[in-house]
């Protein structure tokens, strides 16, 4: 499952953009305010079940094409108790552990198979870098979605 979507404000309309066909993500953290691959960033993003409406959650950047951000939403919640429910709603979650992106740092799960592209202008601020092992083990889980 993918979604496509431009986020300038929230409210605005999705566009459609580019497939995730040929993605290759590559970690390239650089904490210079922008989305690189490996960071997790905050952005808006939508409900599945109502794309009209949505939040601020961080999501991991994957790689940056044509300014698309392509990411992955991560959440704080524990899909570990109710993993088998997930997986047959068509939600796969990985662990990634904690890190400053979190201001409790609460441990976080990323979701694999709901791709996110996003307008960088939709990122509204840096969380932290993943660790680089943690950030090719989330592309590996990923790979089948991309």
């Amino acid at each position: 499952m993918t979604l496509s979507l431009f986020r300038r404000r929230r409210g605005a309309p999705s566009t459609p953009t580019v497939e995730a066909a040929g993605v290759e993500p590559s970690y390239a953290p650089v904490h210079n305010g922008r989305p690189d691959p490996g960071e997790v960033v905050w952005a808006w993003v939508p409900y599945e079940d109502d794309p009209d409406q949505g939040k601020d959650r961080p999501v991991l950047v994957l790689a940056v094409r044509n300014d698309v951000v392509i990411a992955l939403q991560l959440t704080s919640k524990d899909h570990d108790r109710d993993e088998a429910q997930e997986a047959r709603a068509g939600r796969f979650w990985m662990d990634v552990g904690s890190g400053a992106w979190d201001r409790q740092r609460r441990p976080s799960e990323v979701r694999l198979n709901r791709v996110l592209r996003l307008d960088p202008v939709a990122v509204r601020r840096e969380g932290a870098a993943l660790d680089r092992a943690v950030f090719e083990q989330v592309v590996a889980a990923a790979r089948p979605y991309l």
